[in-house]
């Protein structure tokens, strides 16, 4: 029997990729184990699906930026994480740059999800990119974070296909079944050495 992978998850919202992966690892269908879950949100619905699971989650105060974490935070985050004993650290809609330090300390251990199919419509709010842009098929990627903005090595995707009757948001209600459905397939497969 194989030991679980210790995993952490970074996310500033709702948390459902992280309530899809925690249910994976409860199922056995994921072989591993979430030792930690930060937000940069106070009010994160995240921690809160974290606590009535009974998973360690915290709030790490960002720092200054926007968009990214300040040097101070960035130092934080590593060390809740390396305390945490997280081998790979996976994103669930967390907003902001990794960069520096954090990706030196985890290296090719960061893995995020793309509500589109990359590198088509990187960024922000991809499915209303992809759905003002008038793509007939969307999707979502699995994929390692590298120094870029979401430019990191494929793992997986899956398409979805764009209805007459969609609207931006129904779209994304779509992607967001299917991204629930992927990373915890591909974080399977990863860790099994399938990938």
């Amino acid at each position: 029997m194989s030991l679980k992978t210790k995993i952490a998850v970074l996310g500033s919202g709702n948390g459902s990729n992280f309530t899809s992966l925690a249910e994976a690892c409860n199922k056995d269908s994921l072989r591993a184990k979430i030792t930690l879950v930060i937000s940069d949100v106070k009010e994160a619905k995240i921690l809160n699906r974290a606590k009535e699971l009974g998973i360690p989650n915290k709030f790490i105060n960002p720092g200054k930026f926007r968009t990214k974490l300040d040097d101070t935070a960035e130092a934080a985050y590593i060390k809740a994480l390396k305390d945490s004993g997280a081998q790979w650290v996976a994103l669930a809609g967390f907003m902001r740059i990794l960069k520096g330090d954090f990706l030196r300390a985890f290296e090719q251990k960061v893995i995020n999800i793309h509500p589109s199919l990359l590198p088509a419509f990187p960024g922000l709010e991809a499915w209303k990119q992809a759905y003002d842009y008038g793509v007939k098929v969307t999707g979502c990627t699995v994929h390692l974070v590298d120094y870029g903005i979401d430019t990191g090595r494929i793992l997986a995707q899956g398409v979805v296909p764009v209805l007459e009757s969609d609207t931006s948001t129904t779209l994304y209600q779509r992607i967001q079944e299917e991204e629930q459905r992927l990373y915890p397939s591909t974080l399977a497969r990863l860790f099994n050495n399938k990938i």
